[in-house]
């Protein structure tokens, strides 16, 4: 596989745990104690994210619970890429008011995507009309509703816009995630013949795009991931390499190609780790995602290596 990594179509930087709500299915541990990175980390990993990116998508954790790293890095990201990347804002929305609604839209937030419309938040979506009159009265166009997931529709057409999601089955992707809180209180979605990877959010298309979904790649806290759960070993780290540069390196190994592809069963054979193991191993974890942790625990030993945390903050 040869590509150059300059430009990506789309990261997911989840930049804080911390967040005002400690909800049961949170896959990352998320709460008033959530992790969290300093400022100067961020800034050094907004200085290794490619040169050109079509959409940054930041999420928590709850972004407004950080809300002055949270500027700071939208401050930074407008000095950097200058208008040419679009910048949306993953929130539950509880702590959106119109003062930090003009802020966000004046430091250059165009996408809003409301994720808390289920029965495991605080507020369970009570304040959707409320928030929708708030983004209403500031010309935030609400006709695309739905999570902008697809190749055709991954970045908003309008100057602003705003959609609404949370963990139902309906609106959530491939179920709650075996990670953090959801998978110690039960709550993780046990289907072993779902194949999370194959699915936006999942590793399919994390180094090439699909040709139904974009090209995109996780940041949690510091850790390059190829999905938003994260894989047992990260890629590589934002803080200290350039992404490109890791994508570059991960590129050149059958392991990650296979997870390229949405294909985690066959991700192992290169190193004799056969399809019909993993899936046997699949069906007794009863989750894709877990076979992949313990395929990187007991099997994987290659590029991305895992790192200290050294600082983190809590």
């Amino acid at each position: 596989m040869t590509q150059e990594f300059n430009h990506i179509e789309s990261v997911y930087w989840v930049f804080t745990q911390l967040c005002n709500d400690e909800c049961d299915h949170c896959y990352n541990n998320s709460g008033p104690r959530g992790e969290r990175i300093s400022e100067e980390e961020c800034m050094a990993i907004i200085g290794n994210l490619p040169e050109s990116m079509d959409r940054l998508i930041l999420s928590g954790g709850e972004p407004l619970a950080d809300k002055k790293l949270l500027y700071k890095i939208l401050d930074r990201l407008q000095g950097r890429y200058q208008g040419r990347v679009q910048l949306m804002l993953q929130t539950n929305g509880d702590l959106l008011n119109g003062q930090i609604l003009d802020t966000l839209l004046e430091k250059g937030i165009t996408r809003f995507d409301i994720a808390s419309i289920d029965r495991y938040h605080k507020h369970a979506g009570a304040r959707l009309m409320e928030l929708a009159e708030l983004f209403a009265s500031r010309g935030v166009n609400g006709d695309d509703k739905d999570p902008l997931v697809e190749k055709s529709t991954y970045l908003t057409k309008h100057k602003a816009s705003w959609g609404y999601w949370g963990a139902t089955i309906d609106m959530w992707l491939g179920g709650n995630w075996a990670r953090g809180r959801a998978y110690e209180k039960g709550l993780w979605k046990e289907d072993p013949e779902h194949n999370f990877c194959a699915i936006l959010s999942g590793g399919k298309g994390f180094l090439t795009g699909a040709e139904d979904i974009p090209q995109e790649i996780s940041i949690q806290l510091w850790k390059i991931n190829p999905c938003c759960p994260g894989t047992k070993v990260p890629l590589g780290d934002a803080r200290t390499e350039k992404v490109a540069d890791v994508l570059q390196r991960v590129s050149k190994s059958e392991i990650w190609q296979k997870i390229n592809e949405g294909k985690p069963l066959e991700m192992g054979e290169s190193i004799g780790v056969t399809a019909e193991l993993a899936k046997e191993r699949t069906a007794q974890l009863k989750n894709i995602c877990l076979w992949c942790d313990e395929f990187f625990e007991k099997h994987y030993q290659g590029e991305a290596v895992e790192r200290s945390c050294g600082g983190c903050r809590r």
